[in-house]
């Protein structure tokens, strides 16, 4: 089964490569679809609006963006505030901890259906099961930080998560939590992790710290890291495979 939908202002691509029930796609699509209604900060009327501008209490948020808060709120600490959903000077945007969350869950939601070799793709950021067929890896791509139509690496994985924040899609997007200014040093962070919560979010806080981010990202428990600075200068992490 092969499906995109538009949800978040970008496509989530599913690829399933066994029979599944269609209606736990649409399951996965209706709770990303939620997702954006209740966690949107440029919906006024979503909950993170609304807890944004303190109309609703922590005591009465809902228990998926108290979950949300608890993983920011480790990110924040592990990087001295570098990380940060509501940086100095901004609003209350816990935007690089939902998407991979969301999309993680959408995953799970599939496993449940007994789909066991899957791509799902949201805007870049990938969860896999198993293979595209018996014996083979998924292949995904990182784009190349100056050229839109090229790659720079392939990463094969098979039960994973692979996330990429830059400058290259969206400008600087991105804030130092500790400056409340946009982040510097980096082009590109990619994370390989077990779970798409893990690497979106680890790949969005080193980018906050800049080259610094490096170092700390491949010292996370079970990530691996490829990342650009501005100099051009290209890292990986020792145990990383890549083509």
């Amino acid at each position: 089964m092969r499906r995109v939908e538009q949800i978040m202002g970008f496509p989530v691509s599913f690829d399933i490569r066994e029979p599944v029930p269609g209606a736990a796609v649409d399951w996965a699509v209706d709770w990303l679809r939620e997702v954006d209604l209740r966690f949107s900060p440029f919906r006024p009327d979503s909950e993170v609006s609304r807890f944004g501008r303190g109309e609703v209490p922590l005591d009465e948020l809902s228990e998926d963006l108290l979950d949300v808060l608890e993983v920011a709120a480790r990110y924040e600490a592990r990087t001295g505030g570098a990380f940060r959903v509501w940086p100095p000077g901004r609003a209350f945007d816990p935007s690089a901890v939902v998407k991979g969350w969301a999309v993680q869950r959408a995953a799970e939601i599939l496993e449940l259906a007994g789909a066991r070799n899957f791509c799902l793709n949201a805007g870049g950021d990938v969860v896999v099961r198993g293979g595209p067929e018996p014996g083979k890896a998924w292949r995904i791509g990182v784009r190349h930080p100056d050229l839109a139509d090229t790659v720079c690496a392939v990463f094969e994985v098979v039960d994973g998560a692979i996330a990429t924040s830059a400058t290259y899609e969206r400008g600087e997007h991105i804030v130092d939590g500790r400056t409340g200014r946009p982040a510097n040093g980096l082009i590109s962070v990619t994370v390989i992790a077990a779970d798409l919560t893990t690497a979106d979010t680890t790949a969005t806080a080193a980018f906050a710290m800049g080259t610094a981010g490096i170092t700390w990202a491949a010292a996370e428990p079970g990530c691996e890291v490829f990342a650009v600075d501005t100099e051009r200068v290209v890292y990986r992490s020792p145990g990383l495979g890549v083509r």
